[in-house]
């Protein structure tokens, strides 16, 4: 029982593990509003964790340099807006919808509802009612009768 309470315990103590000892600030309210900000910044080689879960290197300079400018007095907005000077946009899990970002939020939805369209013309495509029997030609019908006779 101990070693499954131990193990949950390390488990969920993981992404807590990123943050190394050395960059936590002293001031606690910085720090909290330094793990606040980590958790809406992407890791630039990981892509799918924010800077507050990865271990990469780059995410530890960011970290360090988030940290720099809240030491120095930004506030949140300019600590991200600097952070997103430095790296670029690609380092906000949600980038503003302005500019060339469009294509980002809008793309999900044209395609899907190009996907419907697609679909309810395939759909009404095979429900099409065929053309009626093909007629025989007299010569046609005079050999399905001998087949039918024999």
């Amino acid at each position: 029982m101990r070693v499954l309470i131990l193990t949950l315990s390390l488990l969920l103590a993981l992404p807590a593990l990123a943050v190394q000892p050395d960059e936590v600030l002293s001031d606690p309210a910085l720090e909290s509003r330094a793990r606040e900000i980590s958790k809406i910044l992407r890791c630039p080689v990981c892509q799918g964790e924010t800077i507050d879960e990865s271990n990469a290197p780059i995410s530890r300079d960011l970290r360090l340099y988030l940290r720099e400018r809240l030491v120095a007095g930004d506030s949140d907005a300019e600590a991200v807006q600097a952070v997103t000077d430095r790296f670029g946009e690609y380092v906000l899990f949600e980038p503003p919808a302005r500019g060339v970002n469009w294509l980002l939020y809008l793309a999900g939805p044209v395609m899907a509802v190009l996907a419907l369209l697609l679909g309810w013309r395939f759909v009404r495509s095979r429900n099409l009612p065929e053309e009626g029997p093909a007629r025989l030609s007299d010569e046609e019908k005079a050999r399905l009768d001998r087949i039918m006779r024999d």
